[in-house]
């Protein structure tokens, strides 16, 4: 029997409650053995600050997941160079661990720019697709995405990130141990 193994991607720049939130409710509703969380190195739809350094979001994403034996760090991103391309992740994953089955987790936002992906029609034959409600974005998509509803929470990193820079508190928003990160390395100030 493969392992189940669900992948939440992004910049996690720094990593936030939504985050977590979204984890721990696929890995409840979706029968997956673990989540991983994917740092991009480079993401191809958004620009990156990178006035925060690759260690800085890994050490945030440490402390973010410490405590839950189910949440890891999955790294492969981290480890390419150019643009972190989906269907170049999974075929590299699926060919490293054949003994694991990917699920690869998507928010609304991305459900919705599917047909946009990176070889798309032979993505969608690799893994199985997890979509999470996300506020204001439609769930339509022609391709098979298995929903799971998640607490509607307006929180993202760019939000905390323009919080820190106008000195508002960004407490609870972030675990405790990513906010000390914050604090202690000056981020984003």
């Amino acid at each position: 029997m493969k392992k189940k193994v669900g992948l939440l991607g992004g910049t996690f720049n720094p990593p936030h409650i939504g985050h977590l939130v979204i984890a721990e409710q696929v890995l409840n509703q979706s029968g997956l053995d673990e989540i991983r969380f994917l740092p991009n190195h480079v993401p191809p739809h958004k620009e990156v600050d990178v006035s925060v350094t690759v260690d800085q979001r890994i050490r945030m994403l440490e402390g973010a997941i410490r405590g839950n034996p189910r949440f890891a760090i999955e790294r492969i991103e981290l480890e390419r160079e150019g643009p972190s391309y989906t269907y170049d992740t999974i075929k590299a994953l699926q060919e490293r661990d054949p003994e694991v089955e990917y699920s690869f987790i998507i928010g609304g936002d991305m459900i919705e720019y599917l047909p946009k992906w990176s070889r798309i029609d032979e993505l969608i034959d690799m893994v199985r697709f997890i979509g999470v409600n996300r506020p204001e974005y439609s769930h339509e998509t022609p391709y098979n995405v298995e929903l799971v509803d998640v607490p509607d929470l307006k929180v993202s990193s760019s939000f905390i990130r323009k919080a820190v820079r106008d000195h508002r508190s960004i407490r609870y928003l972030v675990t405790d141990e990513v906010y000390r990160i914050i604090e202690e390395d000056g981020l984003y100030g």
